[in-house]
């Protein structure tokens, strides 16, 4: 072999081992690239659009506003080619969800059905000083709702806009609900939610956008549910000089005292489940009104309680959870002090998310996806720094759900809401990956 063959030779092989290097490097496919740079393109429209819905006030009970940023998102959704719908929230005191879909009959019925959630309402009431977006500087932004979660229903539209560039959404088949009630939900909860859990029986995949606990390193397979209780207790009412004698008793005060105690010492080492009495009312006579959150008592010092109230809520990971937590608690109120009775009542609220192998196995896809991007690995958020989301009224319904995919930040619920506007694109770069490959599948 000649000189010149030789290197020649060498220089097929340094190319060939470089390519190959590079492609080690690079683990995302064309595809994959497309849709990076689709999501970087469409950064400054997209920022466009949050400042735009961050600055329409939606507080759940302004019921106009809720209704203004849904015909914003409509819109978006409508430029994608989404049928959409807005479901009145009359029947539940709301304003209602808007529904959008796209693929439903795309002649691929083994394709992935997935169901991506959000939400337009905020905690922020039209007479809430914090009212708009505000740069802060090159990486931070403010504004009521901008990480809960109306930053969250922008990278939805990103990573869509992104799986459609590249002519991957007609692989796919997909719900998108955003509810209009989050924040304070609508009753009855069978009404206010029913689109949402019919969507979750309908589908294969779960995706909601909620902000979880600010932290891009972290995702959510299991969220706690919450459902409120209200405790009623009897005494026998007479002088107070007579208390705990035999036909007297100890009183509904003591007696409430006692259940709470009880409540406290046999759950409260219980992993991951809380409880919490936030009011107590009592005396000889009591009122309390649930909805208004709160209540008056009459009553005198030399007089043993007739009534006392009680109203909470309790927190569990799973329905198993709930069920033996709430027959813990109607025991201990099962056993009574002398001359006084009580009873217990739970009202409907959130369903547990609770952790499993699908779950699991679409974090494990996200944690992929965002170590081929460059972003490194994403953990399970501690279900006790997660609360209670829409994500939870789908996700036994579902093979995989996963939450916390939306823009990060710190400050939610606060006039000190801020957002990290690098995750605007992050979040929509690792959530468009995984749905891509999932379309694959």
């Amino acid at each position: 072999m000649n000189r010149l063959s030789y290197s020649f030779l060498c220089l097929i092989l340094f190319f060939g081992l470089m390519s190959d290097v590079v492609a080690r490097n690079n683990p995302l496919d064309g595809p994959e690239q497309m849709i990076v740079k689709s999501i970087d393109d469409n950064k400054q429209a997209n920022l466009a659009l949050l400042e735009k819905v961050v600055n329409i006030n939606s507080g759940t009970m302004n019921f106009s506003g809720v209704k203004n940023v849904g015909r914003v998102f409509k819109y978006e959704f409508e430029k994608l080619g989404f049928a959409t719908q807005w479901i009145d929230g009359k029947a539940f005191n709301r304003a209602g969800h808007l529904y959008a879909s796209y693929g439903l009959q795309n002649n691929k019925p083994d394709s992935q059905k997935i169901l991506m959630i959000g939400h337009l309402d905020t905690v922020f009431a039209e007479n809430s000083a914090f009212q708009s977006y505000k740069t802060l500087d090159d990486y931070t932004v403010s504004g009521p709702g901008i990480t809960d979660m109306k930053g969250g229903n922008v990278i939805i539209i990103s990573v869509l806009q992104a799986l459609k560039d590249v002519g991957v959404l007609d692989n796919l088949q997909i719900k998108v609900l955003l509810m209009g009630d989050e924040e304070k939900r609508g009753a009855p909860y069978s009404i206010a939610t029913k689109e949402l859990v019919e969507a979750g029986q309908w589908a294969d995949i779960a995706m909601g956008f909620e902000d979880g606990d600010g932290n891009p390193r972290t995702a959510v397979i299991s969220r706690r549910g919450a459902v409120g209780w209200k405790l009623n207790v009897k005494g026998r009412p007479a002088h107070s000089s007579q208390i705990f004698r035999e036909g007297y008793g100890d009183g509904a005060i003591f007696e409430a005292a006692r259940i709470l105690n009880q409540f406290r010492t046999k759950l409260s080492t219980v992993p991951n489940l809380t409880f919490n009495p936030g009011v107590i009312v009592g005396g000889t006579d009591v009122e309390y009104d649930k909805a208004a959150a709160n209540g008056t008592a009459f009553g005198k010092a030399n007089v043993i309680a007739q009534s006392t109230t009680v109203n909470g809520d309790i927190r569990a990971l799973s329905p198993q959870q709930l069920k033996k937590a709430k027959a813990v608690m109607k025991k201990i109120i099962s056993q009574n002090l002398a001359e006084t009775s009580a009873e217990i009542e739970f009202f409907d609220g959130y369903p547990p998310m609770a952790p499993n192998d699908g779950n699991r196995q679409l974090l494990a896809s996200y944690n992929d996806a965002s170590i081929d991007l460059g972003y490194g690995k994403v953990l399970a958020v501690d279900p006790r720094k997660a609360g209670a989301a829409d994500i939870s009224f789908v996700a036994n319904h579902v093979e995989m759900a996963l939450d916390g995919l939306g823009l990060m930040g710190r400050g939610g619920h606060t006039v000190n809401e801020v957002a990290d506007i690098d995750t605007l694109t992050s979040q929509a770069h690792r959530a468009a990956v995984v749905m891509y490959r999932l379309s694959k599948k």
